[in-house]
């Protein structure tokens, strides 16, 4: 049997986790996504690889315990299962930016109810182009219209969305259509350029140019976590500081990406 919990990931800083620079990708550093949607996910490996390191420097033996012992070679039946296992992290609200807001969360049918299968929100998932009763927008003939960089989106109903933030704290926010939070995803995207430079002169080192992108800073991601529950009665406790802590997820940590915190429910 196994303990239903979850993740919640806010990121503090700009988060890349997909590809790095090399002959299949150029020199453009793409997230991984969501192959419906098309929206940024961190994958359960990555979650666990980080989880994992961080009891690893604490203790070894526990860290065996709790997320598998790898192969010995040599050694017959030396691999043990894992008791914690994770699925991959989807976005729940992601910021964007608006002019006059300046930051309005957005999401969709699609992610909410994956939100609401793993969180066990209650009520209806909004329908497309609802919006949070605190949202601000132009008003004309009985309508609000929401000005983007993309052009204007209107508003067809309001919503009070507190029970669908995580920290029960109500942001201005919409939700669109499944069809159109792919093309939002990508004009939020943070985006730059980094190049490595020659150590003994100022300029670019041959090979050392690249373009990252990634999700910006104040997305919120869930992710499911399953407990295998062992007669041993142990209880695992990631973080020696209770079910909250910052980490760096990626591995773009070195220059600046990937500080998130997460929270974890239900364990």
């Amino acid at each position: 049997m196994y303990q239903k919990a979850y993740g919640l990931i806010e990121t503090l800083a700009p988060l890349h986790v997909g590809a790095t620079a090399g002959e299949e990708s150029g020199n453009l550093n793409l997230i991984f996504r969501d192959q419906f949607t098309r929206t940024g996910i961190v994958p359960g490996s990555s979650i666990r690889g980080r989880f994992r390191s961080e009891m690893y420097h604490a203790d070894a033996n526990e860290t065996n315990y709790w997320y598998g012992h790898e192969s010995v070679t040599g050694q017959e039946n030396s691999t043990t299962e894992s008791l914690v296992k994770f699925e991959y992290a989807s976005i729940v609200w992601l910021p964007v930016f608006c002019p006059g807001q300046p930051i309005v969360w957005v999401s969709c049918p699609r992610l909410l109810k994956r939100y609401k299968r793993i969180a066990g929100v209650e009520g209806a998932v909004p329908d497309p182009y609802t919006g949070s009763s605190n949202l601000q927008g132009r008003e004309s003939g009985g309508q609000r219209t929401l000005f983007f960089n993309l052009g204007f989106l209107t508003i067809h109903k309001v919503q009070d969305f507190t029970g669908w933030f995580p920290d029960g704290i109500q942001q201005p926010a919409v939700v669109v259509d499944d069809s159109d939070i792919g093309m939002i995803h990508d004009m939020a995207l943070y985006r730059q350029s980094r190049v490595a430079l020659n150590k003994e002169e100022k300029k670019v080192s041959e090979g050392a140019f690249f373009n990252t992108e990634a999700l910006p800073e104040g997305t919120l991601m869930v992710f499911p976590i399953a407990l295998r529950k062992e007669d041993k009665g142990a209880t695992w406790n990631p973080f020696d500081d209770g079910k909250e802590a910052e980490l760096y997820l990626g591995g773009l940590e070195s220059i600046g990406f990937g500080h998130c915190r997460i929270t974890l429910r239900g364990i």
